[in-house]
């Protein structure tokens, strides 16, 4: 009887895999820009006891329903809303992710979004390369401040606090809103909970750090954005479904708001003719909040250490489900 056969979606450095060949049948994908074609992945994971998969990878029911071996699905990230969890459970297949590893990565590359939105530091650079700078003035490129400012987070959880933690050294008023209150972040972080349209009328910074579910999609719509404060400014590095695209260009092209930075959108990757680009208050990232060389090489290190262990009969170090 030969290895059990394991299907990884995205090219990956060899030696990161290693430990998984020396026990299983592997194969990826050759790319690793380029999703992994529909068809293929399902013809991969007809044969698969373990999938190692991105966002980026639909696995659906009908996956799940072609799929007779596979017993663990592990996901190259915290999210997982590209899984249907209700059919992996019907299909007894176990369902990881990779928190934890990801979260300081992620909190830096936020609070980094959120400084170059606020001071403008995209818009300089064109000007300087653009041979712009041809003297000096008083209000050229103005930002926003971001010391003694208030900033909400929306979505508490493990990277929420790490963004509050750095937002502290900036000596920053901290609202949260969540699904439930985090004592500890209000007695180590000075954290106050407040309600979700308390924090949009109050924060100089939103931050979005909530998972993307059937109630927080298009939580950020028009009248969201008319709650803000005239000079707020929005972060997003959580899902791009939690936000109404048309309704943030809107009010971002009407004054409603000052500024947005996003390292996600609802459809990935975008096109340069995105709506949203075309606003010079905008700064776009490609989804790059967990994209340190050592944070994904200890994203990959536990994926596949999640497989060993589901495919060996031992509870997964880090189960969404199973």
């Amino acid at each position: 009887m030969g290895k059990p056969y394991i299907f990884i979606t995205r090219k990956i450095p060899n030696h990161l895999v290693e430990k998984l060949r020396d026990q299983y049948e592997v194969e990826m994908w050759d790319s690793e820009e380029t999703v992994v074609p529909r068809e293929l992945l399902l013809e991969k994971s007809r044969h698969a006891y373990g999938l190692l998969t991105m966002l980026t990878d639909s696995i659906d029911q009908e996956l799940f329903q072609q799929a007779p071996n596979l017993k663990v699905v592990a996901n190259l990230a915290v999210g997982y809303d590209n899984i249907d969890l209700d059919a992996a459970q019907k299909h007894n297949v176990v369902v990881t992710n990779t928190p934890d590893v990801l979260t300081d990565t992620t909190a830096d590359l936020t609070f980094a979004l959120l400084l170059a939105t606020a001071r403008r530091i995209p818009e300089a650079v064109d000007y300087v390369k653009a041979d712009q700078w041809t003297s000096w003035a008083p209000y050229m490129l103005a930002g926003s401040d971001v010391h003694h400012k208030t900033i909400g987070i929306v979505g508490m959880g493990s990277i929420g606090e790490a963004i509050a933690k750095r937002a502290t050294g900036f000596e920053m008023e901290i609202l949260y809103h969540n699904r439930s209150r985090k004592e500890k972040a209000e007695r180590e972080l000075g954290a106050k909970y407040v309600s979700f349209n308390e924090l949009l009328s109050q924060s100089d910074f939103i931050v979005c750090m909530t998972p993307l579910t059937p109630e927080t999609k298009d939580m950020f719509n028009k009248e969201a954005f008319k709650n803000m404060k005239d000079g707020a400014i929005f972060i997003n590095s959580s899902r791009g479904g939690v936000v109404n695209e048309q309704d943030l260009y809107e009010a971002l092209k009407d004054g409603d708001i000052k500024a947005a930075g996003l390292d996600v959108f609802k459809n990935e990757p975008i096109r340069n003719d995105h709506p949203l680009l075309s606003l010079d208050q905008v700064v776009a990232l490609p989804h790059i909040g967990s994209a340190s060389l050592e944070t994904r090489t200890e994203m990959i290190k536990l994926a596949t250490e999640n497989i060993i262990r589901v495919l060996n009969g031992e509870t997964a170090l880090t189960p969404v489900y199973g």
